[in-house]
């Protein structure tokens, strides 16, 4: 890790566009395009590429045990995309050592049936999927059409007790007159026979008197069981989980070079456990401090530590020995190499001086793109306006998490 210039930058992939309910074969060349759309920076020594390709295939065998065959797939035609198409045109292709493409041509042969195996699981999974959907769209139609039905029988039930109420209004009061009349009749001593209402026409006054509206129960539809899209845009920022206890050791070992205004910097690297971002991990390399930047030695001892024991690279930590919590410039830069090549990487600064911590990550829809593009090194002016970072807010702290720490500087 190089503050004054960032070399470990990789391609961007951004995550696949919602693609909608749609037929297998096309949502998975969906997939497919999104991962192939890969592109080599010629300024980047591409042994960055092989050492990114590693972690690549680390990850995609994470998700594999877990189960998250889309997200495999993708890294899994993304690293075949680059080593096997792009990468043979980078101009520095040849400083690359020849035990490191040895190595990746081992994996590429590995990753290439697996590839074409979790094609075929991802094509049967989509077409369950499918057929599922359609399904429950059939069933909610059913319901929908039920309910219609039952609406308008309601409707003339309504309708039929409204006219029968109306008509026994109207024979209580011929009743009346009829009354009235015999009574006021000159023939006091003859009984007029008022002709007895019809059975349907009862004058109960129950009856008479019920509310109209009220009729038989609707029945109601489970908004639960409408299915969400089979190719919904969920591949949003998975939580990252840290150890409450990562910051304060980070201070610990880092206080001999913050008593005399050095920076310090870590490596965060863990697993990946049920879909979460575990940092497992604080990794210190060799390295040299100065008052506003670190510059880190023997990467490979970082690596090899990674290798070792299986470690993703999920972000990394520095200190601002007498400024507050914030990045700079040149940090966003250190930080854009991280982020582009996971989404969730983040970077940790510790202000000692004015007790802060901030966890921050470059904007995805804005802060990351710049970045990548920008091509000032040093500390340069960036614009604040949209704002090119913020906090990280997929966080999680633990205060349970357990956490090693190496530190790999010589002594």
């Amino acid at each position: 890790m190089n503050k004054e210039k960032s070399e470990t930058k990789v391609m961007k992939h951004p995550p696949w566009k919602d693609v909608g309910i749609t037929d297998p074969r096309t949502r998975l060349k969906s997939l497919s395009d999104h991962a192939s759309n890969v592109e080599i920076d010629r300024n980047i020594r591409p042994h960055r590429y092989y050492r990114s390709g590693v972690e690549m295939i680390r990850m995609a065998d994470m998700y594999m045990k877990e189960n998250g065959l889309e997200y495999a797939y993708f890294l899994y035609v993304k690293f075949i995309t680059i080593f096997v198409e792009k990468i043979r045109s980078h101009p520095q292709h040849h400083t690359v050592p020849i035990k490191d493409k040895e190595q990746n041509q081992e994996t590429l042969r590995k990753v290439i049936p697996k590839a074409e195996e979790l094609k075929k699981q991802l094509l049967e999974q989509y077409q369950v999927e499918l057929n599922k959907y359609l399904a429950d769209v059939k069933e909610r139609e059913r319901i929908e059409k039920e309910r219609l039905k039952q609406e308008e029988l309601e409707k003339l039930k309504e309708e039929e007790e409204r006219k029968n109420k109306q008509a026994a209004l109207a024979a209580v009061k011929a009743a009346k007159a009829a009354m009235s009349t015999i009574l006021s009749s000159p023939e006091e001593n003859k009984l007029k026979v008022v002709p007895s209402l019809p059975k349907s026409l009862s004058l109960d006054k129950a009856a008479v008197s019920a509310d109209i509206s009220k009729g038989k129960k609707m029945p109601t539809i489970d908004r639960s069981t409408k299915p969400s899209m089979l190719m919904s845009d969920s591949f949003t920022l998975r939580d990252v989980v840290l150890p409450t206890k990562l910051m304060r050791n980070f201070l610990l070992l880092a206080f001999a070079n913050t008593a005399n205004n050095k920076e310090t910097c870590g490596i965060l690297a863990g697993k990946l456990e049920r879909n979460k971002l575990v940092v497992t991990h604080l990794l210190i390399p060799e390295q040299t401090g100065s008052p506003d930047s670190c510059l880190t030695h023997n990467e490979e001892d970082i690596f090899d530590y990674q290798d070792q024991h299986n470690l993703i690279t999920l972000g990394w930590i520095h200190t601002h020995p007498t400024q507050t919590a914030f990045l700079s410039s040149v940090d966003l830069h250190t930080h854009c190499s991280y982020q582009l090549m996971m989404a969730e990487a983040i970077a940790i600064v510790c202000a000692p001086k004015y007790d802060e911590t901030g966890l921050f990550i470059l904007t995805p829809e804005y802060g990351l793109d710049f970045i990548a593009n920008c091509r000032e090194t040093g500390f340069h002016p960036h614009p604040t306006e949209p704002p090119l970072y913020t906090k990280a807010k997929h966080c999680k702290l633990d205060v349970n998490a357990a956490l090693e720490v190496v530190d790999l500087r010589r002594k």
